[in-house]
């Protein structure tokens, strides 16, 4: 074993030095002429050379710590076989990622001496914010991310990037190119997946237990595609801690589905409960009003919360995400970790879900997003469960964004729906009494969500949070871009600083730690409970 490892120790040493001398070969090349440093090909080859040696060094340190577990019987108490960290440092290297040394700060501008100046979000007024759904206005911003422009004319600096990373890296605290970005926040993202009010408040119409969860499996399986904007995949805002967003829908009362055999308006004295004087206007209104509002409750790791409500439907959802992103070769891969929770207060149920992982493939080509994995879905009370599964593409043949699923009746094992198609295309909903539905999303309306103005929004609302950012991108000033959101990333990183000297606890807004989880602090099942609870008392 000593003479193999001296022989593989020679060669990788051989490897690593011939690859050294390709790399100042290309480099010492002229930047202009027939062939040049900065030729695609020979930055490919560049690219992939250093991450093959990385890849073999790793590898090399694996075989040393089996050998020497082999030699030992076991590997030492708390010895872990991992991925090593990258060689070369990831700092300093990318013109649109990393530090740079920008002008003194008396030359920036002003916008960003703002950014770095705003103080801390727990030195301002932490007090939560009761929006008023009647300041917003319905949201006219249409950023569809379909020019490859900039992922073309930065070609060289992906090629570097991916040359640091190793399979595996975990990606939180790596920082990435501007001209990748979406013109938006992660927070604003999820609130995407909402864009279907009728068929979110359709679910407690539901006659049934199991029409209700097909119901609540319908409105899932339609809410990722207007998650995309567009075809071309890009990275929305990291949110900063504190960071928040605020929208609602209009959805005329006509539009919602209802059930031939249920009928909520014809309630008993004994069955009405006042929530609150919102619940007292909206009853009068041809419309249902959806709220929703989602912070970054967390940096390290990044956790958002969020949460939607229609009052007068009596129908919440609660959710945190942690997302975890991997590099994978030629393609990056983001896990949503954590759990949602939709109640339907009229009828006393709860259904938790958990949402899939996505992946971004072709990174060096065109860029597009792809679902994997599989979900869940529960109601304790009625027994219905659903399991879905988002195929990812084969290497060879099979189709893009599959998903499969089924709706069962745990007690009896009965499956009483099988659904099939495409996430972001045609789904295909089969019934226990043989009935088939088509729902084609492409055709679906969207249902515009009502923002308010930015000179109406808080500092740390997202859109004004990062206006400066995308109106930059907006413009196709990528440089500009970089600076005003190094700006907001230095002043989170001295703020965290700040509160780790001082050990003082980071306090957050709208949602408040339960055990692993995170909940809205005025989720609508406690106005219920108390509604009840007083109902009770004057009887």
């Amino acid at each position: 074993h000593l003479i193999d490892d001296c022989f593989v120790w020679q060669m990788m040493s051989q490897a690593e030095g011939q690859q050294r001398d390709l790399i100042r070969s290309i480099e010492c090349l002229p930047v202009s002429g027939h062939l040049t440093s900065l030729d695609q090909d020979l930055l490919m080859l560049k690219a992939t050379s250093m991450a093959t040696m990385n890849c073999l060094n790793d590898c090399f340190h694996i075989l040393q710590l089996q050998h020497a577990s082999q030699q030992k019987g076991s590997l030492p108490a708390g010895t872990t076989i991992s991925w090593l960290e990258p060689k070369i440092s990831l700092a300093n290297h990318f013109k649109n990622g990393a530090a740079q040394n920008f002008p003194a700060e008396i030359n920036k501008p002003a916008s960003v001496r703002e950014e770095q100046s705003i103080a801390e979000p727990c030195q301002l007024a932490r007090e939560t914010e009761e929006i008023n759904p009647d300041e917003e206005l319905e949201d006219i911003s249409d950023d569809k991310e379909d020019d490859l422009g900039a992922v073309e004319e930065q070609r060289s600096v992906i090629l570097h990037l991916l040359s640091q990373l190793k399979l595996g890296m975990d990606l939180t605290r790596v920082v990435l190119p501007t001209f990748i970005l979406e013109k938006r926040s992660l927070l604003e993202m999820y609130a995407d997946f909402m864009s279907h009010p009728d068929l979110f408040i359709a679910i407690t119409n539901g006659a049934t237990p199991e029409e209700r969860m097909i119901r609540f499996v319908e409105y899932y399986l339609t809410s990722f595609h207007e998650g995309r904007k567009g075809a071309i995949a890009k990275k929305p805002y990291n949110p900063i801690i504190g960071e928040t967003f605020h929208c609602s829908w209009r959805m005329p009362k006509s539009d919602v589905a209802t059930d031939a055999g249920s009928n909520f308006s014809a309630q008993s004295p004994s069955e009405q409960v006042t929530l609150s004087k919102d619940l007292e206007g909206q009853t009068g209104l041809d419309y249902y009003t959806v709220k929703f509002v989602a912070e970054q409750v967390s940096h390290h790791p990044p956790v958002s919360g969020f949460y939607a409500e229609c009052v007068e439907r009596k129908m919440c959802v609660n959710a945190h995400v942690w997302t975890k992103s991997k590099f994978l070769g030629m393609s990056i891969g983001v896990t949503m970790v954590g759990e949602g929770l939709l109640s339907l207060l009229e009828h006393g149920e709860e259904y938790t879900f958990s949402l899939p992982c996505a992946y971004a493939r072709s990174i060096l080509t065109v860029p597009w997003v792809e679902l994997g994995g599989k979900v869940n879905i529960n109601c304790v009370k009625t027994g219905y469960s659903a399991s879905i599964n988002f195929h990812t593409k084969p290497f060879y043949g099979g189709k893009l964004h599959r998903v499969t699923g089924e709706v069962k009746q745990n007690a009896t094992n009965t499956v009483v729906c099988r659904v099939q198609g495409e996430w972001n295309s045609v789904l295909e909903f089969t019934y226990s009494n043989g009935e088939t539905k088509y729902v084609d999303l492409t055709k679906l309306s969207v249902t515009r969500k009502r923002v308010r103005p930015l000179d109406k929004q808080g500092p740390f609302e997202s859109r004004r949070l990062w206006q400066h950012v995308t109106e930059s991108l907006r413009d196709g000033d990528i440089d500009k871009a970089t600076e005003h959101k190094r700006a907001l990333e230095e002043r989170q990183r001295n703020e965290e600083r700040i509160r780790a000297e001082t050990e003082t606890p980071w306090c957050t807004k709208y949602f408040l730690k339960e055990g692993d989880g995170w909940v809205y602090h005025k989720p609508l099942w406690k106005a219920v409970s108390a509604a009840q609870t007083q109902q009770t008392d004057t009887n």
